[in-house]
């Protein structure tokens, strides 16, 4: 039972989540959906081995691009198809992309090449737009990818106090009834350090 122990501790894990979707009014007419992506591991490749951060679809879709110039010989997972009818309101569409979006993630992270790749770390660990993504891995910032992972995780980490921590079971509530957290004011990075 104890070399069984050991062993599991020694076995390097990277758990995944996707949850809490939360919808933002970006003005009269426009609005989007973004996700909390949780992340737990003991794995050497990670700087930090929790982080939460929220991202949304075309961000996603931002970074599969990015992985598929680096990996020109790996066949990368598919996202969850863009749909013109995607409603915001649709528990069940909401849901099947929070699905998709994980299932993702739990696929490029088993990909030990793409591990190597600064920006999937960055969009995993930081709160860096994508702009400033691509600016920090070609060392066009103040900051390094290591010091970008480093500050964004430790107000990840007071969060974390505030309100607890992601479950295995991935799931959130919220007061909508609808899995949905309504976020009408503007998002500033909570990280003055890195605002241009």
């Amino acid at each position: 039972m104890d070399s069984m122990l050991k062993n599991l501790s020694r076995t390097e894990f990277i758990s995944v989540c996707v949850r809490d979707p939360r919808l933002h009014k970006d003005d009269l007419w426009h609005t989007h959906v973004d996700y909390e992506i949780c992340l737990h591991t003991n794995s050497m490749c990670f700087r930090k081995k929790t982080s939460g951060v929220r991202r949304r679809y075309s961000e996603f879709v931002w970074l599969r691009h990015c992985l598929e110039q680096n990996a020109l010989i790996i066949e990368l997972p598919k996202l969850p198809p863009w749909n013109p009818f995607f409603s915001l309101r649709n528990t069940e569409q909401v849901s099947q992309r929070m699905k998709g979006l994980e299932e993702f993630l739990e696929s490029v992270l088993q990909t030990p090449f793409l591990l190597s790749d600064s920006r999937l770390h960055l969009f995993l660990q930081s709160e860096l737009s994508i702009t400033k993504i691509a600016r920090c891995v070609l060392g066009k910032t103040r900051y390094t990818v290591a010091e970008a992972i480093q500050r964004c995780n430790r107000d990840y980490m007071s969060r974390l106090e505030d309100k607890g921590s992601c479950d295995s079971d991935c799931e959130s509530s919220s007061s909508s009834g609808l899995g949905l957290s309504v976020d009408t004011h503007v998002r500033i990075s909570p990280v003055p350090f890195f605002e241009s």
